[in-house]
């Protein structure tokens, strides 16, 4: 467990006498780590020498977590990120467009590490002259894109592609006059630049055409490109049906398909109200839900049918409790699901899982509940969304990669965001190192860096 006479080298940094857990090897024992030039250089059975030695005696020492569909890409949301133990966080299901100026907002100025998808909402939003910011409220809802308009679409799209984004990001459900070719057309080009589609399926719950059906057109697809695929939060999708589309994702993956999801730890989802998924028939497709069931994240009421025409006119997020808790823990404890937060705050207002949706996973699902062993939960978090970007520079402790780690107490970590006061920080992250740089100390974020690099595909 040494890289040659590492234990006779002073390093940048030390994290000394940690539970080493590393999904992708399988690692689980006492180990120093020993870092320099933002990469792990040694990990040990011996003592190592530090300019900076980190005691974690006791703690776990982890991979940092990386969070796939992270919609806030601030400042203020970074540091909610990193109390939470993430070290990169993508918006991957509505992404960027264009790319090239969205990662050059963030470059040098980023706590934790940050990259996108090429977004087909953020470029039919410009096509078609939508007046919505981060989701569409008008022209890219209200009628279908021409041709000539879709091809402009796919245009930039592919720009952003060559551009580096991440993957492509597609949410269909708040475009629901997209047409089924001009869907295809996206996971034509994916499979042609050998990236997955981040899609928020076409519509959910279990009214038809519900989560089923849409489900079955993303398979259908990526069956008909090759594109790989990865559908968003299957759980505020399919609802009572997420087993029944488990067990679908699970059985295109049988027969070679390179199909993947994820979830968040909670039990209400979160959108604009002024979106295209509180269009005619959203009760049903919320599982039958009331207008009690909205929560308005700017004041934390519950809606009525007069607040919501209100709100509705005036758009912002809303918080719906529709999700059933075992459903969230079918979808926690299965193998194929990973960990996402999807989450945004926006001055302290928003959704709890912006701030604590992986402390959350280890404090109440392992901790609490056993729905799953900690090193399964870790893998969720690290190593398997690091594989379905195929970047694997992040989600592992090894020598030569890139030094993001968690390291928190397994006995104290939990998340304290809730719906009601969101911008409450996690407890029992120690210490949060992004590229080697200490961004949690001793509980408290490091206030001054900014060591957080644009990931490219």
């Amino acid at each position: 467990m040494l890289a040659g006479v590492a234990w006779a080298q002073e390093f940048d940094v030390v994290i000394a006498n940690g539970r080493v857990m590393d999904p992708a090897s399988g690692l689980d024992a006492v180990r120093h780590i020993g870092i320099r030039g933002g990469k792990v250089a040694a990990i040990s059975t011996e003592a190592l020498h530090g300019r900076t030695v980190l005691d974690a005696k006791g703690l776990v020492v982890a991979p940092g977590f990386v969070d796939l569909h992270s919609h806030g890409q601030t400042p203020e949301n970074y540091r909610f990120k990193a109390m939470d133990g993430v070290t990169t966080a993508l918006e991957m299901e509505v992404g960027a467009s264009p790319v090239s100026p969205w990662y050059a907002a963030r470059e040098g100025k980023a706590l934790v590490n940050f990259g996108a998808s090429s977004g087909h909402l953020p470029a039919r939003m410009a096509v078609m002259h939508d007046s919505g910011a981060l989701l569409p409220r008008d022209k890219a809802v209200e009628r279908a894109a021409t041709a000539g308009e879709q091809r402009e679409i796919l245009a930039l799209v592919r720009r952003g592609l060559d551009e580096g984004a991440l993957g492509i990001g597609l949410g269909i459900a708040y475009v629901p006059l997209a047409s089924r070719a001009e869907i295809l057309d996206l996971f034509r080009l994916a499979a042609e630049k050998k990236t997955a589609v981040y899609v928020h399926m076409r519509s959910g719950g279990p009214v038809e055409p519900g989560a089923l059906d849409a489900l079955q057109e993303v398979i259908a697809d990526a069956a008909a490109t090759g594109a790989s695929l990865h559908v968003v939060h299957i759980t505020s999708m399919g609802l009572r049906e997420t087993p029944l589309c488990l067990e679908m994702i699970e059985g295109a993956r049988r027969r070679g398909l390179d199909v993947t999801t994820e979830a968040y730890p909670y039990t209400a989802g979160m959108t604009d109200i002024g979106s295209a998924v509180f269009s005619e028939g959203w009760q049903a497709r919320q599982g039958g839900i009331t207008f009690s069931d909205l929560q308005w994240a700017a004041t934390g009421e519950r809606l009525t049918a007069d607040s919501f025409a209100r709100y509705r006119r005036q758009g912002g997020m809303v918080a719906i409790h529709s999700i059933p808790e075992d459903m969230v823990k079918v979808a926690i404890g299965n193998a194929l699901v990973e960990i996402a937060s999807d989450g945004i705050l926006e001055n302290g207002k928003g959704h709890p899982r912006a701030a604590g949706t992986f402390t959350r996973v280890l404090g109440r699902y392992v901790r609490e509940q056993h729905v799953l062993t900690l090193m399964e939960a870790l893998r969720k978090m690290t190593s398997a969304p690091a594989e379905r970007l195929g970047i694997h520079s992040k989600g592992r402790i090894a020598v030569g990669e890139d030094a993001d780690l968690a390291v928190f107490d397994p006995a104290r970590v939990i998340d304290r965001a809730t719906f009601e006061d969101p911008a409450q920080y996690a407890e029992g992250m120690v210490y949060v190192l992004v590229n080697g740089v200490p961004v949690v100390r001793d509980g408290s974020l490091v206030e001054g860096v900014a060591p957080g690099r644009g990931l490219r595909r």
